[in-house]
């Protein structure tokens, strides 16, 4: 404990001497938008999608949310649906623009999905990075 005082002391000089770091390279700039933010509020926070269980018109379960990813260029947003086994253990992930979702009061709806017609999609899988 006697030594932290004088360690931490002799980092922030160290820190100091250093003195200012200069950006390399070109300058950012970032491309700023006003927006409305009671539109952006209105809005659903993924936190709170992901997870929800997903209907059909026929209030049949369908699947459950497992992500929703954004695309590169930001202009498009995809769900990733978890579909088929039983607690998690033998479902498939099946991925489709966040637009095929519907929320009806608090249910997240899928209409004309059913569980057979998901699990015919092509299978999902994230990719390694």
């Amino acid at each position: 404990m006697r030594l932290a005082l004088p360690v931490a002391v002799s980092a922030a000089v160290a820190l100091l001497a250093c003195g200012p770091v200069h950006a390399q390279g070109a300058p950012q700039t970032v491309q700023l938008t006003k927006i409305d933010v009671t539109q952006v509020a209105k809005g659903y926070r993924a936190s709170k999608v992901i997870g929800e269980t997903v209907v059909n018109d026929a209030n049949e379960t369908v699947g459950k949310v497992d992500d929703i990813i954004v695309s590169t260029d930001g202009k498009a947003a995809f769900v990733v649906i978890s579909v088929g086994g039983f607690l998690g253990v033998g479902s498939k992930l099946v991925a489709l623009p966040y637009t095929a979702l519907k929320v009806e009061g608090n249910k997240l709806t899928m209409p004309g999905a059913t569980k057979d017609a998901l699990h015919a999609l092509p299978e999902f899988k994230y990719a390694s990075r």
